[in-house]
Order: structure tokens, then sequence, then C-alpha cells
């Protein structure tokens, strides 16, 4: 695509856009309009009919959206807490300062394949169930399964590694849930 097509196209469509970003995210509106031209500058090109950019545009934009939603639903901000759970205990700060990247990077290849590339697209890329079930080209169903084996597995990994280190692994929530049911 050329530089002038694609400055035209900002021209066109740059303030319809950022009006509806503003409408979703107040303070990161400027930055959803920019991250959707560059997804149209490294994918566009991709687009079959370009009476659709518009449409592609507005969709694009919508799902980073989204995906930036989802992430920062997933940190969860202290001040968020019950007062009796707002602060950490020691021994877990020093658990997870041993975790280290390269310490969970280990422990994700030994994952089998077939579980590590859901576990990389959901955590590291941050796709969403579906994005990965299209990736993948599997049902939502296999991935949501996969996903669940995947992390029983790179907790076990994590164990023997922490158990190799003389400590104890941090448990996934939802793991804490079950054990306590």
């Amino acid at each position: 695509m050329s530089n002038e097509v694609f400055t035209q196209l900002v021209d066109t469509h740059y303030s319809a856009l950022y009006r509806f970003a503003l409408s979703l995210a107040r303070n990161g509106a400027g930055d959803l309009v920019q991250q959707t031209f560059f997804i149209w500058a490294t994918k566009g090109a991709s687009l079959r009919d370009s009476a659709k950019a518009k449409s592609w545009l507005f969709t694009t934009l919508y799902r980073e959206f989204l995906r930036g939603r989802r992430r920062d639903a997933r940190a969860t901000s202290l001040e968020d807490l019950p007062p009796g759970e707002q602060e950490i205990a020691s021994e877990h700060l020093d658990r997870v300062a041993r975790l280290d990247g390269a310490t969970v990077m280990a422990a994700l290849q030994s994952v089998d394949e077939v579980f590590r590339a859901p576990l990389t697209l959901f955590y590291l890329e941050d796709l969403s169930y579906v994005e990965i079930a299209e990736a993948l080209d599997v049902p939502i169903g296999t991935v949501m399964s996969r996903l669940s084996r995947g992390k029983a597995q790179l907790r076990g990994a994590l164990e023997k590694e922490e158990k190799a280190a003389g400590a104890k692994v941090v448990a996934f929530a939802a793991a804490k849930a079950r054990r306590t049911s």
C-alpha cells in the first residue's frame, strides 16, 4: 500500500474512529486509534474489498478495545481486594520472586506441544478462546480443555523446579478453590 493511499485513509476515517474510541475509552482513545491504524498498516492489504475498509477499521478498533479490557480485567489491583487480603504475605512474594521468566519458560517447554500452544497464545499473546480456536483450527471446548490440562502440566513442572530449589509453588486460584471445596 502506498503512503498516499494510507494517508488518505487516515484523513478520511481518523475523526470518526477517534470519536468512537472516545466513547469506549476516554483515556486511551488516541492509543486505540493509533493501534488500529498500525494494524491496518500491517494487515490491511489482505482486505479483499477496499470498500469495506471503514467497517474493518471500526471492527478492529472495537476488538482492540475489548482485548485491552480483558487484559486489564485479569490484573487485580491491591485496592480492589477486600481489606484483609490487601497485605501480601512476604512468603508469597519470595515464591514469586524465585519464579523468574527463564524458569517459567523452561517449565513451559516441558509441557506437551498440544497444550503449550494454547497456553502461549492465551497468556503470552493475550488471545481470546475464540481467537485461539480459530488459530489452532479446533473447537472452543477443546481450547478450554487444553488450557486446563496445560496449566496442570505447567504447575507440575514448576513444582518439580521448586522442589529442586527447595521451595513450594504458589497454586493457581482455581486450584485453591477446588482444594478448599
